[in-house]
């Protein structure tokens, strides 16, 4: 019926701009731009489809993309110093990371947003 194998993802943002930026530049991803839309290159060959909505986009409430890293607290402080803000939930340190694997509670994961609201996590496990 349909054809999983190439299926895809996609989400949206307010200024297609300042999202290639923000995921070319700080987060270091590799971008390519084609008809006004962005594919951000993920693991195992496929891409995410970023497309402009303008004033009728609404920011994502939950968390759309996941980044596993080998050290939560070092790439949260990498991306700090490249002008990110984690954000700060009651179950956060001071750096916004919550420390899910020390309680038994999961792995430990900071949340951040891009330009357009949307939220990301980066996680350790």
């Amino acid at each position: 019926m349909l054809d999983a194998k190439n299926a895809f993802s996609g989400f949206s943002v307010d200024d297609i701009g300042k999202a290639k930026d923000f995921y070319g530049r700080v987060l270091g991803m590799e971008v390519a731009e084609a008809n006004g839309m962005l594919n951000l290159s993920i693991g195992g060959g496929k891409s995410v489809l970023v497309y402009p909505k303008g004033e009728g986009h609404v920011p994502a409430t939950y968390t759309m993309l996941n980044f596993p890293v080998d050290d939560i607290d070092a790439t949260v402080d990498e991306l700090t110093g490249k002008g990110v803000a984690f954000e700060r939930y009651p179950d956060t340190d001071e750096k916004g990371i919550n420390r899910g694997k020390a309680s038994g509670q999961g792995p430990d994961i900071a949340w951040f947003t891009d330009p357009a609201g949307n939220i990301i996590s980066v996680l350790q496990d």
